[in-house]
């Protein structure tokens, strides 16, 4: 019997797995590599443990150390997580070898399937030999044979992109999971992502857990997900189900895996089989009732599943909250998180006049309340999951929490969750994984009430002014001085992609907006701020952090604003062709042969920045010479910092 267990991971996964060994009166162990000292996963574990070091070829992936670690602390079994070591046999062997219990399937299943190169051998698919492709072939998608998570997969549309997207999905698959070797298959477009979960005991009982749809994803990375996939017929599920027992037999499986496959009408294609816990495996939990990791730790410990699972029930959906800009590329961000919350679960009358939740909203989070984002790992926050009796309920639910949620801090993609669950696309369950190639544009368009925002982040600054005047004991008003209650008051602030400037009066007979025709002030407080805009009334949540970061809230949308002076540095400013890091990060490469003086083309790569376990192409804005350069491959980088600046050739022709 298990008394005492080691995650050998971090962030969400860690704390979803120490929420179920404390249910099992199981002790908890953590593991952490410096950036992660004093991290939610660390506080929330009975004991914890560092890893010297921040990469993850130093900590998360030094499966001697995670050993070493498991036996000082006295644990007596090792659960994976996913990502990292959690598909890899040698470090199976490790804790099996330590006398520990994995909590997986055995290194001869991970062998099997989570290479997938070998996993389509197992199931006669072959991939492709990347010196064979051809144009006919294309586009073609390279992809890492160990680990997921999107990372090491490169879309090739372009015969001669295929080399160096070769060495960029090499280069990011050895960092994220410690392997780089890669494959490449053809890529099907217009498909969509498909998968089945599977539990098998010791004992010859193989569950299939129904399906999931996970065919929302930016760059090969699921973003929501749903169970049970909408829209499939009973013949196919059942295909679907039967291919997924067949590979788990095939390898003598134990535990929780994923058989993934890609529909395309009623054919479905084989991707891969993931020997792990997966990220979205909330949304089957609430579908059949059931704890995953709770039943990973039953076969662990040699008890015998069921002969059928539990009857499905309802339908879920779950959205991934990232620390990520979608319309700058997904951009991660760093930065400390301030809040996260999310509305109360909300209940209904049964018919018995009691209380029965019609929904039911759950919340995996890998940071709490000031903690601060790095550039080290993955960029998810939190997993916001719903289940409702339907589809429609869940998905309507999941909108309105991810919408109503208080989020402060760096820069998410609630935004788009939020869109993409209302998009007549996804509410109609039409969507595939070309979902984002089409509608991202539209889905992180700029919304005008950003305006409204400025004016009542402004606003609620005057009140503060003018409380703390107050409470000095001076005679300052709404925005000005009693002597000058005529002069307009002027404030400026930046926001996602436009910078506002705000100016109002104050009078006797009340303050006036000035440039916001249809908008009345209706009360000013220095947290909450009443407009009346076309005769409706809307009030704005403001919350003020240092360093002039405003968090405007309202029921509908939400709203991150920097305050500006009002004259602007001009030794603020960067000359024409500077290329900045968009993001803090490790500068991995730069172009072969790029120096001071070098002739560029517009969109040719010149650096690579790692970070968050992603690789970030910086390019040249436009065709011309390069005339600085500041990076170097290992240079750490601030958001912001000069990289290199490419004077155009209209600019030269200029100077000329």
């Amino acid at each position: 019997m298990i008394e005492t267990l080691l995650v050998a991971n971090r962030g969400e996964i860690a704390c979803r797995v120490f929420r179920t060994c404390r249910e099992l009166g199981i002790a908890t162990v953590a593991v952490y590599a410096d950036p992660d000292e004093g991290a939610l996963h660390t506080r929330e574990a009975d004991t914890a443990v560092r890893l010297p070091g921040a990469a993850p070829a130093d900590t998360y992936l030094r499966g001697d150390l995670i050993v070493k670690a498991a036996l000082a602390a006295g644990a007596d079994a090792v659960h994976p997580g996913y990502g990292f070591l959690s598909e890899n046999a040698d470090f199976a062997r490790e804790v099996i070898g330590a006398g520990l219990t994995w909590i997986g399937p055995p290194p001869e299943a991970i062998e099997a399937m989570a290479s997938k190169t070998r996993a389509k051998e197992l199931m006669g698919v072959a991939p492709l030999s990347a010196e064979a492709v051809t144009e006919d072939d294309l586009p073609v998608l390279v992809k890492a044979a160990a680990g997921g998570g999107g990372r090491g997969m490169r879309v090739v549309r372009e015969l001669l992109a295929l080399r160096d997207e070769l060495a960029a999905a090499r280069a990011e698959a050895l960092s994220a999971f410690g392997d780089g070797e890669v494959f490449v298959e053809p890529y099907v477009e217009g498909g969509r992502h498909v998968e089945v979960q599977v539990l098998a005991d010791a004992h010859g009982t193989v569950w299939a857990l129904g399906t999931r749809d996970c065919s929302l994803q930016r760059r090969h990375q699921k973003v929501v997900e749903e169970a049970p996939a909408p829209g499939l017929g009973p013949e196919l599920t059942s295909r679907l189900e039967e291919m997924a027992v067949r590979a788990a037999r095939a390898t003598d499986y134990r535990g929780a895996g994923t058989v993934e496959f890609l529909v395309v009408g009623d054919r479905a294609h084989f991707l891969e089989m993931n020997t792990r816990l997966q990220v979205e495996h909330p949304v089957t939990e609430a579908v059949f009732g059931i704890d995953l990791v709770a039943l990973q730790i039953a076969v662990a410990e040699g008890a015998a599943l069921p002969p059928a699972p539990p009857a499905p029930h309802g339908h879920a959906v779950e959205a991934r909250l990232y620390a990520e800009d979608p319309s700058r590329s997904w951009a991660p961000q760093t930065g400390t998180l301030h809040a996260l919350s999310f509305p109360a679960g909300r209940g209904r009358a049964g018919g018995d006049g009691a209380a029965e939740p019609r929904a039911r909203t759950r919340i995996d989070a890998g940071y709490g309340d000031g903690d601060r984002i790095g550039v080290h790992y993955d960029a998810m926050i939190a997993k916001v999951v719903v289940w409702a009796p339907t589809r429609q309920e869940a998905v309507r639910r999941l909108a309105g929490d991810l919408a109503m949620g208080r989020i402060h801090g760096p820069v998410t993609n609630r935004g788009l969750l939020v869109r993409s669950l209302r998009h007549p696309e996804f509410v109609s369950a039409r969507m595939d994984t070309g979902f984002y190639d089409r509608h991202l544009s539209a889905l992180t368009a700029a919304e005008d009430v950003e305006e409204l925002a400025a004016l009542a982040a402004a606003l609620a600054d005057a009140a503060a002014r003018q409380a703390d005047g107050a409470a000095a004991g001076t005679t300052a008003r709404l925005g000005g001085w009693r002597n000058l209650p005529s002069q307009p008051q002027v404030k400026r602030y930046r926001g996602r992609d436009d910078e506002h400037e705000v100016r109002y009066r104050v009078t006797r007979h009340g303050t006036h907006a000035e440039g916001f025709p249809g908008v009345r002030v209706r009360s000013a407080a220095p947290d909450a701020v009443r407009l009346e805009v076309d005769g409706v009334e809307r009030e704005f949540r403001i919350t003020v952090y240092e360093g002039d970061r405003v968090h405007v809230d309202t029921p509908t949308a939400a709203h991150t604003l920097t305050r500006l002076p009002r004259f602007p540095d001009p030794t603020a400013q960067r000359e024409p062709g500077s290329l900045l890091a968009p993001m803090p990060g490790t500068v991995v490469r730069v172009a072969e042969g790029l120096a001071p003086g070098a002739a560029v083309t517009a969109g040719q790569p010149l650096v690579w920045l790692e970070a968050m376990k992603m690789e970030h192409r910086i390019t040249a804005p436009a065709s011309g010479t390069l005339t600085a350069l500041h990076a170097a491959p290992g240079h750490q980088v601030e958001v912001g910092a000069l990289l290199a600046v490419v004077q155009a050739a209209a600019q030269e022709e200029h100077a000329s």
